[in-house]
């Protein structure tokens, strides 16, 4: 069956809630430890079908904003879907207190057990009705960010539409892209600045009713992070900052000089090149079609993940109107498939957004060999964007396909802009800390806080007068700020892991490297992330000099191959 074509019913919520309580009933009267263990499993069953439908109204609603029925079927959720989180909750407690913990731990998993303390600690039943609120004002921002649309040269195209335009070789064009880009944003900046505040408000009333000062951390524990906590943030984004911002202003300053200008302004950041960056040889379905034969080609267990997607066609890759922004990876747990979400453009961002994705989704192949610990033991965020962001670099031998000759120069480009999102990425978390333990700044004065930021994170940037982007608004165009408070830090954690997989198959070759991805991958969510890392031999970025060795290694390639742009 393919995916469209897979029924929709709404879940009975209530009806679910009485499930739930069953399930608790049963699990704290079990008089044995296989009788609690098989009341975990039937609802780990219950679960798949539920995340089915949850998973399938959030596909749909997400490729087209404007569909009445799905928005619809979104709001429901909204509403109807905290008093069943409060409820799990009472079953986690459940599983907590069981006499028969220590059987269910070793059945189970440790990390099932830690994940549930977390998770008890982030709900209550006086918060149900502000967390409808802020799911409603997640829904808001998504339509708003799906229906804003660009005027550029007499014609109107959707935002996901624009970057071929911001990355042409012509310097004026780039400029005028970002201006027209900035106006569009700059034409719904009330309804940006109103969304955010709502949402600061409603998170910080939240955290404040569970008892915390304030919602940082609570968001933390909102994200599970089981194996670190701010104060390891905050130092490894200071590592960022002395070691990976030198090196990026040393990478910008020889760019400036390829480009043949005094310095880069913020339309010249990705343009590695005068005659501008390569761009893949095939757009859309022969791009579609490159991808799925690489990940044919790749091992026989990518092969095996990549024919199940194709025949199911579990994407949607191309760009339109009314559609989000951005990409993701989802699983449809009861038909066993991940489902892989991407607006093609014609840029690199193509292949990187296949490659990327195609890791969670080869992540979660791998995963459904163990359907126990689906459910309890999935790994978290940060775990997971180590599969994708590796396996962007694993599919370098590959690039050929899609860009030809040009392939070399792309992977050169590729590394460069895995070093420089560092500090972005690492600006966005500290953004977040700044607003979230300051929840009573105004928008202007969250703006200005973001334009500090740039100062420490990027000086090598010119914004010059560009609307909207000058303006310490930039923010704003980034989903996750909105949607998922403190996730992006996942991705900088999981980058500097990544840069490691890459340094491994530059000096020993793709079959280690392949391997030592393997050994970490496996694993599922059987560990923390720092567990994970450790046991797969690899460095933790929050170790001493973790972050210095990956970063050493990328920049020595960088200037070795120099050359190549």
């Amino acid at each position: 069956m393919r995916i469209s074509e897979i029924p929709y019913q709404r879940i009975d919520v209530p009806a679910c809630i009485g499930r739930v309580e069953a399930y608790i009933s049963r699990l704290s009267g079990a008089a044995s430890a296989d009788e609690a263990a098989g009341v975990l499993l039937d609802y780990i069953a219950d679960e798949r079908s539920l995340s089915t439908m949850l998973t399938l109204s959030s596909i749909r609603s997400s490729c087209n904003t404007a569909d009445e029925f799905y928005e619809g079927e979104e709001q429901y959720y909204a509403q109807a879907m905290p008093p069943l989180m409060e409820k799990l909750n009472n079953l986690y407690k459940a599983m907590l207190e069981s006499p028969f913990r220590p059987q269910l731990e070793q059945r189970f998993g440790r990390v099932a057990f830690l994940n549930a303390e977390i998770a008890l600690k982030t709900i209550s039943p006086e918060i149900l009705s502000m967390l409808e609120e802020e799911s409603l004002l997640e829904i808001e921002y998504q339509k708003l960010q799906g229906s804003l649309t660009v005027e550029f040269r007499g014609e109107t195209y959707p935002m996901t539409k624009m970057g071929r335009f911001k990355t042409s070789p012509d310097r004026a064009t780039r400029r005028e892209a970002f201006e027209a880009e900035g106006k569009a944003f700059l034409s719904k900046k009330d309804e940006y600045d109103d969304i955010y505040d709502r949402m600061v408000k409603v998170r910080t009333r939240i955290a404040r009713t569970l008892g915390y000062e304030n919602f940082t951390p609570l968001g933390y524990l909102r994200m599970t992070r089981n194996s670190y906590d701010p104060e390891m943030v905050t130092a490894f984004r200071r590592q960022v900052k002395e070691k990976v911002v030198p090196l990026v202003a040393e990478l910008k300053k020889a760019q400036a000089k390829r480009l043949g200008i005094e310095r880069v302004a913020y339309y010249d950041d990705t343009i590695m090149t005068k005659d501008g960056n390569p761009k893949p040889i095939l757009e859309d379905e022969a791009l579609y079609s490159a991808g799925v034969q690489m990940y044919r080609d790749l091992s026989p267990d990518t092969s095996a993940f990549i024919g199940r997607m194709d025949e199911m066609g579990a994407f949607d890759l191309y760009s339109r109107e009314n559609k989000m922004s951005g990409g993701y990876c989802t699983e449809i747990a009861q038909y066993e498939t991940p489902f892989i979400f991407a607006n093609f453009n014609g840029t690199a961002g193509d292949v990187e957004v296949f490659t990327h994705e195609g890791g969670h989704a080869f992540a979660f192949s791998l995963m459904m060999k163990d359907k126990e610990m689906l459910g309890l033991s999935e790994p978290t965020s940060e775990s997971c964007e180590v599969h994708s962001m590796s396996m962007e670099f694993l599919c370098w031998p590959y690039l050929d396909r899609f860009y030809g000759d040009q392939a070399d120069k792309a992977k050169l480009i590729h590394l460069i802009g895995a070093l420089e999102f560092l500090p972005y990425g690492c600006m966005v978390d500290e953004f977040q800390h700044i607003v979230y333990d300051n929840p009573d700044l105004t928008p202007a004065q969250r703006h200005e806080a973001w334009a500090k930021l740039e100062k420490e994170y990027r000086p090598f940037l010119d914004f010059e007068d560009l609307p909207f982007w000058s303006e310490g608004r930039t923010w704003q165009r980034q989903l996750h700020i909105y949607t998922n408070p403190f996730y992006y830090i996942d991705y900088c954690l999981a980058q500097t892991v990544a840069l490691e997989i890459l340094e491994i198959m530059n000096e020993q070759g793709w079959d280690a490297a392949w391997e030592r991805y393997l050994a970490y991958t496996r694993q599922g969510g059987s560990d923390t992330f720092v567990g994970l890392v450790r046991n797969a031999g690899l460095r933790v970025p929050f170790d001493d000099g973790a972050l210095y060795g990956s970063v050493r290694a990328a920049g020595d390639y960088i200037r070795a191959h120099l050359e190549l742009l």
